[in-house]
C-alpha cells in the first residue's frame, strides 16, 4: 500500500518557510536596533514587522510539528516533538530542532512579559536569537531531507550571509560611551514603541 506523501510535504514547506519567517524576524530586530537606513524606515513600523513575522515563524512553526505528527513516512508522536532524541530519525538533530523551536517559543512570548521580566533581562534573552537562528540552520541542514537540493542550500547560505552581514553592521554602529546616540533605537523608545502596540 503506498503511503500518503501530503502531510511529509507540508512538513517540508513548513519547516522551510519557518526558517525562512525566522531569519527575517532576526533581520527585522537588528535592523530596528541598528538603523541601516536612517529614518527612511521608522522604527514603529519595523517594530510591528518584527513582532508579525515572528509570530508567522512560530505559525509555520507549529504547521511543521503537525505535518511530522500526521506524517505516516516517519511515525512521531506528540512526546517526540517535545523531548529531544525520541525523534529515531537523524535523533541528534531532529533534537536540535525540538530544542530551537522550544526557545523559539520562549522567545517570542517574552516580549508579551517584557515590563514582569525587565528591559535588561529581555534582552539578555533576546541574545538567545543567534543561537536560534544557528540551531534552526544546523537543524535543517542534517536533518531536512531537502537539505541537498541547490536551491535549498542557496537559501541557507543567503540567510547566513544577510544575518553576518546586519550583525557586522549592528557591531560596526554601536554608539561609544560619552558620544551621542544618533541611529538607534534606544531601551526607553523600544519600550514606548512596545507600550503602543
Amino acid at each position: 500500500m503506498k503511503t500518503d506523501p501530503t502531510y511529509w510535504i507540508l512538513a517540508r514547506a513548513a519547516g522551510l518557510t519557518a526558517y525562512a519567517l525566522l531569519t527575517c524576524s532576526a533581520l527585522f530586530g537588528l535592523v530596528l536596533r541598528s538603523r541601516p537606513f536612517g529614518k527612511r524606515v521608522k522604527a514603529p513600523t519595523m517594530l510591528d514587522v518584527h513582532r508579525f513575522t515572528a509570530l508567522l515563524a512560530l505559525s509555520a512553526l507549529v504547521m511543521h510539528g503537525v505535518g511530522l505528527l500526521y506524517d505516516t513516512t516517519i511515525h512521531i508522536d506528540l512526546a517526540g516533538l517535545v523531548v529531544p532524541g525520541r525523534i529515531p530519525y537523524r535523533p541528534v538533530w531532529t533534537g536540535v530542532g525540538v530544542v530551537t523551536a522550544e526557545l523559539t517559543v520562549v522567545v517570542a512570548a517574552s516580549f508579551r512579559f517584557r515590563k514582569r521580566i525587565g528591559m535588561t533581562n529581555w534582552r539578555r534573552l533576546h541574545w538567545l536569537t543567534y543561537g536560534l537562528f544557528a540551531g534552526a540552520t544546523v537543524h535543517g541542514l542534517l536533518s531536512g531531507s531537502d537539505s541537498n537540493k541547490p536551491w535549498v542550500q542557496l537559501m541557507y547560505l543567503a540567510a547566513i550571509g544577510a544575518v553576518v552581514l546586519a550583525t557586522t553592521w549592528r557591531v560596526l554602529t554601536v554608539r561609544k560611551p560619552g558620544t551621542k546616540r544618533s541611529g538607534p533605537v534606544t531601551a526607553a523608545r523600544l519600550d514606548h514603541l512596545a507600550a503602543r502596540g
